[in-house]
């Protein structure tokens, strides 16, 4: 089955549930702008209640590498998520694997997606009025075959769409979030249930949400 990533956790039994269901990672949101946030003692919490084999990604809005770093200390994280405004040098100053979202509005964004040097690359909807969890597409022709980064599809995906998603785009992992919710931040239980029975025959890639991280300019700290 490809990588799944279950974003917006906010409470252990939601967290339980995608694990049974065979989620490789789940992410919390530590953006308090978000109907899906989580404070960092909560995320800890529900990470030490949870096997080592699911991975916990962090997710961050244009926030400061002091309260990132704490999240990655306290956790702890596998992966960090920068889902905001961040340039690529901001990037570029953490020890641990880096996920950089890209909130895709039309071909254009192919440039910035390329001016990246990450671990992964989150693809997500535009929207002017909020970073994410928008629960819209976007138009996946935009991107198709034209990126080498490791591409984490996002943006409106559900058990509707996702196999078409994944058929048109062959991502290397995928992230659900508002798809399986019944409101935000309150996960679906018969949602997440039909969505992991609709890719449970998808193919496994090679993409790790607990890989380590191997770029050398990782270690390169930004005063």
């Amino acid at each position: 089955m490809i990588p799944t990533k279950i974003c917006g956790i906010t409470n252990f039994s939601d967290a339980q549930c995608v694990l049974n269901h065979g989620a490789s990672a789940i992410g919390f949101i530590f953006y308090k702008k978000s109907p899906r946030a989580i404070s960092i003692e909560d995320a800890k919490f529900i990470s030490n209640q949870l096997p080592d084999k699911i991975s916990r990604i962090g997710v961050f809005v244009n926030q400061k590498n002091e309260f990132i770093n704490d999240a990655i200390s306290k956790v702890p994280l596998n992966m960090i998520q920068l889902h905001g405004d961040e340039l690529p040098e901001f990037c570029n100053q953490f020890d641990i694997p880096v996920i950089k979202a890209i909130r895709v509005k039309d071909e254009a964004t192919l440039t910035e997606i390329h001016s990246y040097n990450v671990d992964a690359i989150l693809l997500d909807t535009f929207s002017k009025q909020q970073y994410g969890g928008t629960g819209k597409i976007f138009d996946w022709s935009f991107i198709q075959g034209k990126i080498d980064t490791p591409i984490i599809l996002s943006g409106g995906l559900n058990s509707d769409n996702i196999l078409d998603a994944i058929a048109f785009l062959n991502p290397s992992a995928v992230d659900i979030n508002s798809g399986i919710e019944s409101s935000p931040g309150i996960k679906d239980y018969s949602k997440i249930k039909h969505l992991f029975k609709k890719i449970s025959e998808t193919k496994k890639t090679n993409f790790r949400f607990d890989k380590i991280a191997t770029k050398v300019k990782r270690y390169r700290k930004i005063k």
